[in-house]
């Protein structure tokens, strides 16, 4: 099978972050680059983690001693922001080339949740810790300090620092005023939260285009990450269904009612299933 083959992409995607993979140990770029080669799958994977190791080293020729947090995230915004360019994608935020980290890393835009990969993985290599942040609607980046204080950094807007009235702000533009801050949305994320995020930003693109095709190996991937999930073992069997797949829909569909025995739409599902045996049938 080829490396575009969606289950071949998919068992490589699960040596990257299945459960036997310690979290901390998950490489957030080759990952993220496998999440790329849904959509280029000759990518070459190497290549591009030798960009991050180059910016790491420009960086790091600019912060010889790490020992001051904010001459380290001026590094990382001059390297970054200053000198490369990189820039948020407000014009065109639901372009789904702004979650695939190879487009980030050549056309210098992305959106909060990539920008935040690049600069969490190029500060990781020049010993800066950075975690990220799921704050709703808008990912953001925190470093601990010595003394325990954190510091929450945007890398969607140039790696400024935010107070949690910036979150407050943030959250305001993009809720209408809706949303008061909760002190959960400032708590840090796993890895792969960072990665089901973006899987799910994806997703909620395709889905929105109707573009089944494509939103197909994208849960792929994300039950590669949480392969007991109900609802994404379902909604992939709405995708094979949709898209004429009609063994492989029959089987999350059982899937699913194995593992909701009693969900509220477990009647619904198990009629469904029927019907697809009875239409199988027809077609042997």
């Amino acid at each position: 099978m080829s490396r575009s083959d969606p289950a071949t992409l998919a068992q490589a995607f699960a040596a990257l972050v299945g459960q036997e993979v310690e979290d901390e140990r998950i490489d957030l770029v080759r990952a993220s680059l496998t999440i790329a080669q849904t959509e280029y799958p000759n990518l070459d994977a190497n290549a591009y983690c030798k960009r991050i190791e180059e910016l790491a080293r420009r960086v790091k020729r600019l912060v010889p001693d790490l020992g001051d947090p904010s001459e380290s995230i001026t590094a990382l915004n001059q390297v970054l922001f200053e000198e490369e360019g990189f820039r948020g994608n407000g014009e065109d935020y639901y372009d789904p080339h702004n979650s695939f980290l190879n487009d980030v890393l050549d056309r210098k835009l992305g959106i909060p949740i990539t920008l935040a990969v690049v600069y969490m993985e190029v500060a990781r290599r020049v010993g800066f810790p950075l975690v990220g942040v799921g704050m709703p609607g808008h990912f953001l980046l925190k470093h601990y300090d010595v003394e325990g204080c954190e510091i929450l950094i945007d890398p969607f807007n140039r790696g400024s620092i935010l107070s949690a009235k910036d979150c407050q702000r943030a959250l305001d533009e993009i809720y209408g005023g809706q949303m008061p801050l909760q002190p959960e949305f400032l708590m840090a994320v796993s890895r792969r939260q960072v990665l089901v995020r973006m899987l799910n930003n994806l997703k909620s693109i395709y889905l929105s285009g109707r573009n089944f095709r494509k939103a197909l190996p994208i849960v792929d991937l994300i039950l590669a990450i949480y392969p007991r999930s109900p609802e994404d073992v379902k909604q992939r069997a709405l995708l094979r269904w949709s898209l004429g797949q009609t063994r492989g829909a029959l089987a999350d569909l059982d899937d699913y009612l194995k593992m909701s025995p009693d969900a509220s739409d477990a009647d619904e599902i198990r009629q469904t299933a029927a019907s697809l045996r009875r239409m199988r049938a027809t077609m042997n």
